[in-house]
């Protein structure tokens, strides 16, 4: 079978909003306006990165609180993230698919969320692997420090991860190893990307310009995030626009059926070479 990728961004292409908006925002009842102003305060004070300033912020609201957030805390939180439209269904559906064309498909989650949230979903079991920010914790089992920072900037290294086929984060040594294009378990031409913000476009532009596919996805009746989304399109950034539905007949369902109707293709046109 032909081996592809799935590679997606969590808040805002497969969810709606920001996890952290979800859980653990209502117990520790902060309003996301509240939270977010705070954090890109502390990002412009310190100079500090977004990501590690969103995190840092969790734990100081918990420990306003007193409130001790455990890794089973975070993994609860989850249960609340609202999915868009289709999503849940996605996965199995567009498996069959493809299995039916010769075509196994892996999906990896890149997030800079929280991977402890994301493992929370209803969709959790549906990734190979899962890329996201992590806290460490004490010997209370209590959230101290972060362990791992997903950002725009690094989201990239995934992506190698998957092309080699070194899917450990602790692997280093691997990732950075010479590799054949030909010994790639996964070529960056057999991945596809979904994504819906700034934190994605390194991501999108690397994988179309060697060949991949993305599409950029909106909330719908978002005006605003609509025009964004086609603006990557018109800067050749991405190959699709769209709704972020991932229902059955979807725009999004059409053109990736399609993208692996072309894996499939090509396929048997190499077998004839």
């Amino acid at each position: 079978m032909t081996e592809v990728a799935f590679c997606y961004d969590f808040d805002g292409t497969l969810a709606v909003g920001n996890m952290q908006e979800y859980g653990f925002m209502s117990r520790l009842g902060v309003t996301p306006a509240e939270f977010w102003a705070r954090v890109d305060a502390m990002t412009k004070e310190y100079a500090a990165d977004n990501n590690l300033m969103y995190m840092k912020h969790m734990l100081d609201e918990a420990k306003a609180r007193k409130i001790a957030f455990r890794r089973e805390d975070f993994v609860e939180c989850g249960r609340d993230v609202k999915l868009f439209n289709g999503v849940l269904e996605w996965f199995d559906r567009i498996n069959d698919y493809a299995a039916k064309r010769g075509i196994h498909i892996s999906h990896y989650l890149i997030s800079s969320g929280l991977q402890e949230i994301a493992e929370g979903t209803p969709i959790a079991d549906k990734f190979a692997q899962m890329y996201a920010s992590s806290f460490i914790y004490n010997g209370y089992g209590e959230a101290v420090w972060p362990a791992r920072v997903v950002n725009y900037t690094n989201k990239t290294q995934y992506l190698f991860r998957i092309n080699k086929g070194c899917l450990d984060v602790c692997d280093n040594r691997t990732i950075n190893s010479k590799m054949s294009e030909d010994e790639r378990p996964v070529p960056f031409d057999h991945m596809v990307y979904f994504g819906d913000g700034d934190t994605d476009v390194p991501c999108m532009s690397m994988i179309k310009r060697l060949g991949g596919y993305c599409v950029s996805v909106f909330q719908p009746y978002q005006r605003t995030a609509k025009k964004k989304a086609e603006q990557l399109v018109i800067d050749g950034r991405v190959n699709l626009a769209a709704p972020a539905d991932y229902a059955i007949g979807k725009t999004i369902d059409r053109f990736i059926k399609r993208v692996i109707d072309k894996f499939a293709a090509d396929a048997k046109l190499k077998e004839l070479a």
